[in-house]
Formats: structure tokens, C-alpha cells, sequence
């Protein structure tokens, strides 16, 4: 919804940005705006005073600059596909959603360089495609890639599933353009891979969250395309001999080891249970099943004599209790899509209670032991829905209500129980509560609860830098006061 009476700051801001960017691209009608101001998981719903839809940086500066003087929050906003409400206003009305999917150019491709610059509001797919088109590849791999968009990505320094051996977001990314909480335009579109000369900015903006200022395009990493690829899945016995195998596909291939993926069993059937046409893999129950992938950059042959190796050990070691390897492209879609279907599938069975964390990857077993006992006494019969990224350390650690428990009902009474038994298990492990979904307004009091006084400190101590009237999506990453 969008609020019904406008102040005279909001009206004049609104009639600043019709000049600025078009009156059709200032949008304040429910049937206009309704699709932006809820997040993705429905969790939260705000209201605005309008959804501006600038089409270039500098159309972003100008609307920046307005809201500078007319006092008026911005909440910037790429492909809505964020699970933290990082990209929703608040209820009051009074915040505008600046929406980049108009900016959707994609600048340059350097191919001496490896570098493609592309604009925020461009389809982490299309970026995908035009690496393709040029025999390269652009490695950040995720579920939401068919919608969300570049912006989006480094303004949460998404991870997905190419970690392992690309990185996330931050080391795919050389440079930034960026509009400050000034409406000044910061032109950091350098593709260089060395640059010492002075702070880096770059970093900063990167996984902020728009608090610090608006990602307006990037210049990103290419690599070569693989000449072939092998991808298995594998059942095994438990978390320990999912890390030992991980060790020994590491020694194995080495920076060949492009995906890693841990799924418990009930992942794997939740997803059958739902999605007929993604069955259980194999004849039998495994505790655990891994996704791995290799990506080989000689041939199809040398990939898999590489991969038979490797699992020819793990079986001989006992770490694996049975693979099955992709023999084909159709084969391979569906492997990735049992992994990338355990989400949807949560979905469907109800609303359960997500964690997002990251652990040092010696760590995970010991996690996964004491927290699934943790939970169990304290909420007998709750279901772990645990996979994730085991090469990268980053955990989906969710929990589904019991069997015949109503899903609103278990949040409503064990979601605080819950989240404080999981973070406080993550702080004991070393870890952290956020590993690819950002902090957004889901997660802002939890992050105060275990960092350091220091660290909130400086925190806040860069947001009052850059952002002095707390005008770049307030209410997110930190508390103002």
C-alpha cells in the first residue's frame, strides 16, 4: 500500500521526480506499487509514498538528490528476491522504493580484460548468457538467478553455489559505480585487479545493503568456460564422512572442485514429496547425500578419469555408500534441480523458521550434532531441513514444524526459542548468523546480540560517515541509534 495523504515534503519530493524521470515512472497506485512492497517470503509488507523507476545513473542521482532535500528515505530495490526484508519499507509510508530494474544495460565486455560491466538492474541470468555468448563464463550461480539482479547480488554479496572455487559476489566483482547518499555519482567502474591506492571503497558498498549508497553498475569477473563438466551425487553416513570426503575431493582435484553441496535425507524426500519428478536418487536411505561438480577445463575425458579416481578412493576409504554419476546435460539439470528445489519444497510443506549461517567447515559436523539435540529436547518431534554449501561453510540450518503441528502456530510459539538456540550454538562454533542473505531488517537486532561493541561501533561510525540523516534504507543492517 502507499500512504493515502501525502505531506507537502513528500508531494514536493513526487513532483520533483515526475520531472526528473517521467511521471509514468513515479508510481503511487495500489495496483502499481503492490507487487514491489511485499518481500519475497511474504514475511513482510511495507508501505510507500511512491516506487520511483529511474532508467540511468544519472536519472538515480537526481531522485537522490531530491530526497536529500526534501528529507525522504529511500529503499533501494533490484530483483525482489531477497529473504531478509532487506528491500521492503516500513509500514509508515513515509520511505520511497527506488526500484533499479530499468537500469538493465549491460555497458561493456572486455574479453583481454575478463570483464563484463553491466547495470544493476540486470538479470544475474543475462549476465550469465552474454558470458556464454562470448565463450565465457560468469561464475555466480544461484536458485533466484532467473530474477534477481546484479545489484541486488553485491548489495548482499550473494553467495550460491560456485563458492568453492570462484567466490562470492565481492571477489567477482572489480569495480562500482555508486550514487552516495549525496546524489553525487562515484565512478569506480575500474577493471583492474590491483589497485592500492588508498580505502576500498568497493568493499564497503558491497554487501551494505544500499545503507551506505546505490549500486548503480559493476564491472565483473569472466573466466574461461570449462570444456567439460561431471557432476555425481553421492550418499554417505553422516556429516563427518560428508567432510572427509570433502577433504579428499579437495587433495583430489583441486581447484577443479567447482560445487560441493550437503542435502540430509529429509531434504531429499521433502523434495520427492512435492515434486514427483525429482524422486529419491537411490535404492536406499542414506543419511546424507553430497552434489559435487567438477569443472575441467581439458576435456570430457580427462574430467572423468579424474572423477572416477576420486570416488574409487572415497569408496575404498568408506567415506561414500553409494554415487550415481550425471551421464548426460538432462541428467545434470535434474541433479542441480533436487538441490534447488529443497526451498520450493519447504514452501510448500508450510512455513518453517530459516537460518542462513556460516561455520568454519571443521566446525559443521560438531554443529549439526549439538543443535539438532538442542532442538529435539527443546521442542520434541521439530524437523532440521539442513543443506547447504559444505565446501564454503555456509549452512541452510531451517526447521519445520512437527508432523500434524500447523506451521503458523510453531513460529508463532518456538520461532524465538528456535533462533536462540541456533544463533547461540553458531556464536559457540564460531560462526556467523548471516552467510549470503544479508542481515536486511530480519536479522538487525540478532547481529547486535553477538557482535562486539567494538565492531557495532564502527559500524555505525561508517553509516554516520556516509549516510548523516539516515536517509539510504533505514531500519537495515544496523539501528541508527
Amino acid at each position: 500500500m502507499t500512504a493515502s495523504t501525502p505531506s507537502s515534503a513528500q508531494s514536493a519530493f513526487l513532483t520533483a521526480c515526475r520531472e526528473s524521470i517521467g511521471t509514468n515512472h513515479v508510481l503511487n497506485t495500489p495496483s502499481d506499487t503492490a507487487s514491489y512492497l511485499t518481500d519475497w517470503r511474504r514475511r513482510y509488507t511495507g508501505a510507500a509514498c511512491a516506487v520511483l523507476c529511474p532508467a540511468s545513473t544519472e536519472e538515480v542521482a537526481a531522485i537522490v538528490r531530491h530526497a536529500l532535500t526534501h528529507r525522504i528515505a529511500l529503499v533501494p530495490q533490484g530483483g525482489n528476491t531477497g529473504l531478509a526484508g532487506g528491500a521492503t519499507p516500513d509500514t509508515s509510508g513515509t520511505q520511497a522504493l527506488l526500484s533499479l530494474r530499468r537500469l538493465k544495460r549491460i555497458r561493456a565486455l572486455d574479453l583481454h580484460n575478463n570483464t563484463i560491466t553491466a547495470e544493476a538492474g540486470v538479470i544475474l541470468a543475462d549476465v550469465q548468457a552474454a558470458a556464454l555468448a562470448a565463450d565465457r563464463l560468469f561464475a555466480l550461480s544461484l536458485a533466484a538467478e532467473g530474477s534477481c539482479t546484479i545489484g541486488g547480488n553485491l548489495a548482499t554479496n550473494a553467495g550460491g553455489t560456485a563458492v568453492l572455487r570462484y567466490g562470492n559476489a565481492r571477489e567477482l566483482c572489480l569495480g562500482l559505480e555508486v550514487v552516495t547518499p549525496e546524489g553525487e555519482c562515484w565512478d569506480g567502474l575500474r577493471g583492474l585487479r590491483k589497485d592500492n591506492t588508498g580505502y576500498d571503497l568497493r568493499d564497503l558498498f558491497i554487501g551494505a545493503e544500499g545503507t551506505l549508497g546505490i549500486i548503480t553498475a559493476a564491472v565483473l569477473k569472466l573466466h574461461p568456460q570449462p570444456a567439460a563438466r561431471v557432476t555425481a551425487l553421492a550418499a554417505l553416513a553422516s556429516p563427518q564422512a560428508a567432510l572427509a570426503f570433502l577433504a579428499l575431493a579437495q587433495r583430489a582435484a583441486g581447484p577443479l572442485l567447482t560445487g560441493f553441496e550437503l542435502m540430509s535425507d529429509f531434504c531429499v524426500r521433502l523434495v520427492g514429496q512435492h515434486f514427483p519428478q525429482l524422486p529419491y536418487p537411490f535404492r536406499h536411505k542414506h543419511a546424507q547425500i553430497v552434489l559435487l561438480e567438477l569443472s575441467d577445463n581439458e576435456n570430457e575425458a580427462h574430467a572423468h578419469a579424474l572423477f572416477e579416481r576420486l570416488m574409487a578412493a572415497a569408496l575404498e576409504q568408506g567415506l561414500v555408500e553409494d554415487a550415481v554419476v550425471a551421464t548426460n546435460l538432462a541428467q545434470t539439470a535434474a541433479f542441480w534441480a533436487l538441490r534447488e528445489h529443497i526451498p520450493l519444497a519447504q514452501a510448500k510443506e508450510g512455513l518453517n523458521i530459516k537460518h542462513d549461517i556460516a561455520l568454519p567447515i571443521s566446525r559443521i559436523a560438531d554443529f549439526m550434532s549439538a543443535t539438532d539435540a538442542a532442538i529435539a529436547q527443546a521442542v520434541p518431534g521439530a524437523r532440521q531441513v539442513t543443506f547447504g554449501h559444505l565446501g564454503d561453510g555456509n549452512l541452510h540450518y531451517n526447521v519445520a514444524a512437527p508432523p500434524g503441528v500447523e506451521a503458523q502456530a510453531f513460529l508463532a510459539q518456538h520461532e524465538a526459542t528456535i533462533n536462540r538456540l541456533v544463533h547461540d550454538s553458531v556464536q559457540r562454533h564460531h560462526g556467523s548468523i548471516s552467510a549470503e542473505h544479508g542481515l536486511g531488517q530480519l536479522k538487525i537486532d540478532e547481529a547486535a546480540r553477538y557482535k562486539s561493541t567494538t565492531e557495532l561501533r564502527l559500524m555505525r561510525t561508517l553509516k554516520h560517515a556516509f549516510d548523516p540523516l539516515n536517509l539510504m534504507n533505514p531500519g537495515k543492517v544496523l539501528r541508527w541509534h
